[in-house]
């Protein structure tokens, strides 16, 4: 049976993403996995994450572009810039990543949608970095939304744990603030995470059960 997997924000901890889709048994062509962006931070040494998730979405993975990739582009065209002479080697495939994906009854994005717009019609920027306007609010929502960018202790969750209201599910557990970086399972509610703390880099691994507070919604 085909499971389907969404991880985001990774800011360039590639060894906890491979070590959290081993421990959750990730078969590449089998099952489905969704990437929701920010797969590096600032610092260029992350910038090699960039590679592996190339391969992932060579494998069969669905890839979205975040903030920090929309801000890697932004730099490599500032031809004054230090760090823009740095090569880019996954520049195409940055250049090539979509902004939302649909599956079933889930929409993949980023950061979230602004409330009231047509999906069609959502800007990039509100797609990669909007914040409360999304989900501080009630509002209807024409899917089962999937997002990262806000860490969900800054929500109100407990720091390295999921945040989830009514048609929304929140999976940045805060790998870039030294909590956890989360493997989800939508098919089974599961949820595989790992420490990102200097401490137990990639130690403490957890599998748990979650069960989303949403009414599934299916794509007519």
């Amino acid at each position: 049976m085909s499971r389907q997997f969404v991880i985001s924000d990774i800011h360039g901890h590639v060894e906890g993403m491979e070590k959290l889709l081993q421990g959750a048994g990730y078969q590449p062509g089998k099952d489905k996995l969704a990437l929701l962006g920010d797969y590096i931070d600032a610092d260029p040494v992350t910038w090699e994450s960039l590679t592996y998730v190339k391969k992932l979405c060579d494998e069969g993975a669905v890839a979205l572009a975040g903030n920090m990739e929309v801000e890697l582009l932004a730099l490599s065209a500032e031809r004054d810039s230090r760090k823009a002479q740095k090569v880019i080697t996954e520049q195409e495939f940055i250049e090539s990543l979509p902004f939302f994906a649909q599956s079933g009854s889930y929409l993949y994005v980023h950061a979230g949608i602004r409330p009231g717009i047509r999906l069609n019609r959502q800007s990039q920027t509100d797609l990669t970095t909007i914040r409360e306007p999304f989900w501080g609010g009630d509002f209807d929502f024409p899917a089962n939304i999937v997002f990262g960018h806000t860490p969900t202790h800054k929500m109100g969750a407990a720091p390295g744990e999921l945040w989830h209201a009514p048609g929304r599910l929140g999976i940045d557990t805060g790998a870039k603030h030294g909590h956890r970086l989360t493997l989800v399972d939508l098919s089974g509610q599961m949820a595989y995470s790992c420490s990102t703390a200097s401490n137990s880099l990639y130690g403490d691994f957890r599998e748990s059960s979650w069960r989303a507070q949403s009414q599934l919604i299916i794509f007519s």
